[in-house]
């Protein structure tokens, strides 16, 4: 009975899988195209908001010489350039998320190709990703950090 509990007993390490991914130059990459991208967006919303400013600051100074219809022209134009700009807003933060992921992904799958083939070759039959709190509690076990930086040629 003994035998069969042991025979049964199945190695498990774990390993911090976004510290491994930091460590990746791919990652350093990404990082870099990812702060691109956010100064590209933020350079557009800088531009619409001084369109906008500049438009509601001629208008402050020029109101009082507008005709009604003109006043009302010029409002709604100040109305829709900040509805454009709320719009650019919440659709550049989607797009960002969205550049963060698909740079992300394929970094995510290396590092999970390589910790798959280092469990292979240690006989781990379960590998856990150690967040702070995505484990409880567990007694010690290996951690393949080093193996896995290794399989990737990371220092």
């Amino acid at each position: 009975m003994a035998v069969s509990f042991i025979s049964q007993a199945q190695k498990i390490a774990f390993i911090e899988l976004d510290s491994l991914v930091s460590l990746m130059p791919e990652m350093i990459q990404a990082r870099k195209a990812s702060e691109d991208y956010s100064k590209q967006l933020q350079s557009e919303l800088a531009d619409m908001q001084k369109e906008l400013n500049d438009k509601t600051g001629l208008y402050k100074n020029n109101e009082k010489t507008y005709t009604d219809l003109v006043k009302q022209t010029k409002q709604k134009e100040l109305q829709d350039l900040n509805q454009r700009i709320q719009d650019f807003q919440q659709q550049a933060q989607a797009d960002f998320q969205k550049k963060n992921m698909e740079l992300a992904n394929p970094i995510n799958e290396k590092a999970k190709k390589a910790i798959e083939k280092v469990a292979k070759a240690k006989g781990y039959k379960i590998v856990l990703d150690k967040h702070p709190t995505g484990i409880l509690y567990s007694e010690p076990s290996e951690d393949i950090f080093s193996f896995v930086k290794a399989e990737l040629g990371l220092k």
